[in-house]
């Protein structure tokens, strides 16, 4: 039995619907207007709508579209005149399951019910089935059980399916674009596209256009009309990663994007409207560059709906054997080399060591480890002894204190202080590489735009 919604002006017409549908076993709820109908359907518990085209206040059409501005998902069915092919046909494209013509017969009637109803329940199941793979697909991305990250993924969980802005915050190499494809993925977008632009890797000259499109002859060199960032996310999600480097004036256009959804292309006089989810990253302190008026606060406060902070590798040790693992799987699958195990004195090493790198730099340092290596084990001998402390023997000293001091021996630093001992590794990068920045980047496992920000630090 299902709960079913009739809408017809006309008493007797409503009278023969809901004798019909009572016969069938099913329960009606009949009304005379699509107000009337909106009420109804406000308080749920509504499986179906058999509505009839044409009404004084408002038309079958209008209906379904009243259905699709309120997000109300229940399948309808359109009862229309006999031989009005045509408003059938546009019923179907507006939405609607499934048509009837007048007069409406009994047989007719359940058939087309009963249809209906089987279809909202495919629908219905197939949307479970593909959440419940997204939510496996996701479990196997995102690496790790420590405390930290299980807020994380609680968090994420409880804002993707909204249309929130979520702003990303964390030291690079953290994992924060693969976050935000998860809150994509888990969203109800996820059919949609995921456009991803890197504020801090475009051309200062080209980020408006990258961002808005342009218009053939807008500049020099622009020979043909290119849709943006913000057009070809249209009804999906955008990536806006390392958002603190965009320009002050861009700023004040992507403020305004985010709160109309509409812009114009670069050279361009047409308003495009859109509906795109924002995810913004930034490895910076955003509250900060705020205050100090190195970025826009109206902006911040924007991006920053439900702010998310990353923790870095060096918070969460406890998730490093599984990372480790998951790596060198990879890696030996794709080398064509199996990995049975992580030997614990390699774990025991990892997590001695900083990571200023974070998972990128594990990801790196495993991956080197495994090319090199010809044993079915992970051994500590396959990493780099300058870098990770090994001693000369090539294992690493037991837990605690001893491991830690012969890691700082083994480096060549004199100090167990966080801050310092990066800026040591990063001198010793340097010097290494004959001040070459990109293979001194390469070396420590980050990227050259995180090296070029941690050397132009306050000391």
């Amino acid at each position: 039995m299902a709960t079913i919604l009739c809408v017809d002006d006309e008493p007797a017409s409503l009278l023969l619907l809901e004798e019909a549908l009572e016969g069938a076993g099913h329960r009606t709820i009949g009304v005379r207007n699509v107000s009337a109908a909106m009420n109804v359907l406000a308080r749920g518990g509504v499986d179906l709508i058999i509505s009839d085209y044409r009404m004084p206040q408002a038309t079958g059409l209008e209906f379904l579209a009243e259905l699709e501005r309120e997000g109300i998902d229940v399948p309808l069915i359109m009862v229309t005149g006999y031989g009005s092919i045509e408003h059938a046909v546009a019923a179907i494209k507006a939405g609607a399951v499934d048509y009837i013509t007048k007069p409406v017969r009994a047989p007719q009637l359940e058939l087309a019910v009963d249809q209906a109803l089987e279809f909202a329940r495919l629908k219905r199941e197939n949307a479970r089935l593909k959440a419940e793979v997204t939510e496996v697909r996701t479990q196997r991305e995102i690496i790790g059980e420590s405390e930290a990250l299980e807020r994380i993924m609680d968090t994420v969980r409880m804002v993707a399916p909204t249309r929130a802005t979520v702003l990303l915050q964390g030291e690079s190499g953290t994992g924060k674009e693969l976050l935000a494809r998860t809150i994509h993925a888990l969203s109800d977008r996820s059919e949609g596209p995921f456009v991803s632009v890197n504020c801090a890797a475009l051309p200062e000259n080209l980020v408006e256009s990258t961002l808005f499109g342009h218009e053939k002859g807008a500049f020099t060199g622009a020979v043909k009309q290119v849709k943006g960032a913000f057009e070809r996310a249209d009804g999906g999600t955008l990536l806006l990663d390392e958002v603190s480097e965009m320009r002050l004036d861009l700023q004040a256009k992507l403020l305004r994007v985010l709160q109309e959804q509409e812009f114009e292309r670069v050279g361009g006089t047409q308003t495009l409207k859109v509906d795109v989810r924002i995810v913004a990253t930034t490895n910076r302190d955003l509250a900060a560059e705020a205050r100090e008026g190195s970025f826009r606060e109206d902006l911040y406060y924007r991006l920053s709906v439900v702010p998310i902070l990353v923790p870095p590798l060096r918070e969460r040790l406890e998730d490093i054997p599984l990372l480790v693992q998951h790596f060198a799987s990879r890696v030996g699958a794709e080398v064509g080399r199996k990995i049975t195990a992580v030997h614990p004195a390699t774990v025991e090493l990892l997590q001695s060591y900083p990571w200023p790198g974070n998972i990128r730099e594990l990801a790196h340092a495993v991956e080197r480890a495994v090319i090199l290596s010809t044993d079915e084990v992970l051994r500590p001998e396959a990493f780099d002894r300058a870098r990770f402390g090994l001693a000369p023997g090539g294992t690493s000293g037991p837990a605690g204190d001893a491991s830690t001091s012969t890691m700082a021996d083994g480096a060549g630093l004199s100090t167990l202080n966080l801050a310092e001992a990066e800026r040591v590794l990063i001198q010793r990068a340097l010097e290494a590489t004959g001040n070459n920045r990109t293979k001194a980047a390469e070396l420590l496992g980050i990227s050259v735009r995180t090296l070029r920000n941690k050397l132009n630090r306050p000391s």
